[in-house]
């Protein structure tokens, strides 16, 4: 982002305030509401689940015309911004203890992490690829150090060859990420992507003479590392492209590297926002802690045990996690309404959220619970909506809201069409 684009807002305590209109200053202007206006997607991923009867809506209460049950009770303020969705499913889903392993993708495919495990590209990383051209990061993935109830990956993201892609696990890397200032002098950093590009290629010269001689499994092994090179070339080229440009001025204070649970989420919240204010990317996932959240909140009963649970202790902290993240949810909600762009629109009016998990509860992985929320200008919300056909693929839903943000895509995983009545004509 220019430097008139990151200076457009004047801050006064927590207000922000859009510059008038300076046609001295039209062009930088122009390039703004460019970025101000594109589309832009924050993915959250629950590790197991919700509690099935507090977090749901009435079943028969479809429609705008429906009450927010218990478990969502934190977002009321924000009810027309947001739609809940029953009936979704991922069909191939056959293991119940990864709650956001196929969540952005609707694999078809599983098996034991290693060598023959295999993902799909996720949702997040197909927007990337048409959102990322113009950011310093073409998306950013988060963690946590406590992934209890996520299984396998390295965050809810998975790229074009199903390999897990890596995330920020505290909130300080992320704050690094963003407005860190490297130790290291561009020429250094210039030469050590040179030797990076010189060991790439001694090693594909190396590939060739293998090439003819080994079988056809290890050709696809081979096929498969030659992918992940070309990926480590593309993320090369970007990062020698952004060298000379300095990163945005903060403007979020630096976190404490100790932070756990539920202020772990809500710092993460607001550098998130803090991302899509200086357009550092478009596009974020973020698997959100479980076992550091019950910690925080000072409940003792183990994640996985809760996520089983009975009444009593167990149940209870279950309904305690689903409030805590409707409440934190809500808090991100707030943060993107208040930021305002040029136009006088809210962040929100173009960004995706979307919020849920592969598991019901327990081990059901029918009915995935599943929010969407903002993207306000292309978007029908305010809605429960209970899909007629139960289990109806999940990735309809993704294929609905990648079309809805202008991605002329007819295809997302195992979709076979699309949820009608979402999209604004």
């Amino acid at each position: 982002m220019s430097n008139f684009s990151r200076r457009n807002f004047i801050r006064a305590g927590s207000s922000i305030f859009a510059l008038p209109y300076m046609s001295s200053l039209i062009n930088s202007r122009a390039e703004e509401k460019k970025q101000l206006a594109a589309k832009r997607m924050i993915c959250l991923g629950m590790g197991y689940g919700v509690t099935n009867d507090t977090w749901f809506p009435d079943i028969k209460q479809k429609g705008t015309n429906y009450a927010l049950p218990e478990g969502l009770k934190p977002l009321e303020r924000h009810k027309k911004d947001f739609t809940v969705f029953q009936n979704l499913t991922h069909q191939f889903s056959v293991e119940a203890h990864w709650g956001s392993t196929f969540y952005l993708t609707g694999a078809n495919r599983y098996a034991k992490a290693g060598s023959s495990f295999h993902n799909s590209i996720s949702l997040d990383q197909v927007a990337a690829t048409e959102w990322g051209q113009e950011t310093r990061y073409t998306s950013i993935q988060l963690d946590t150090k406590g992934t209890a109830g996520h299984g396998d990956g390295l965050s809810m993201s998975w790229n074009a060859y199903g390999k897990p892609m890596a995330g920020y696990n505290t909130p300080l890397k992320f704050y690094n990420a963003l407005f860190g200032a490297s130790d290291i002098p561009i020429e250094k950093k210039q030469q050590m992507i040179i030797d990076k590009r010189s060991a790439m290629d001694a090693a594909l010269s190396d590939l060739k003479s293998v090439e003819r001689i080994i079988n056809k499994a290890d050709k696809d092994k081979l096929n498969e590392y030659l992918q992940s090179v070309r990926e480590i070339e593309l993320r090369l080229a970007k990062e020698e492209s952004w060298l000379h440009k300095p990163k945005p001025q903060a403007t979020i204070k630096k976190p404490s590297a100790t932070l756990l649970g539920k202020e772990e989420i809500k710092i993460m919240y607001d550098l998130m926002v803090a991302a899509f204010q200086t357009d550092s990317t478009r596009v974020i996932t973020y698997r959100l802690p479980t076992q550091t959240l019950l910690r925080s909140m000072g409940i003792k009963v183990a994640a996985h045990d809760m996520s089983h649970y009975t009444p009593g202790p167990r149940k209870e902290a279950s309904q305690m996690r689903d409030n805590k993240n409707s409440e934190l949810l809500a808090y991100l909600l707030d943060k993107l309404k208040a930021l305002k762009t040029v136009n006088g629109e809210a962040l929100l009016s173009n960004t995706t959220i979307i919020y849920g998990s592969n598991i019901r509860s327990i081990h059901y992985l029918d009915n995935c619970p599943t929010i969407v929320a903002g993207n306000t200008n292309s978007l029908i919300q305010g809605q429960h909506r209970v899909i007629p056909q139960k289990d109806t693929r999940l990735c309809n839903l993704w294929l609905t809201l990648l079309q809805s943000s202008g991605l002329k895509i007819d295809q997302f995983g195992d979709s076979n069409g699309i949820i009608s009545g979402l999209r604004k004509s």
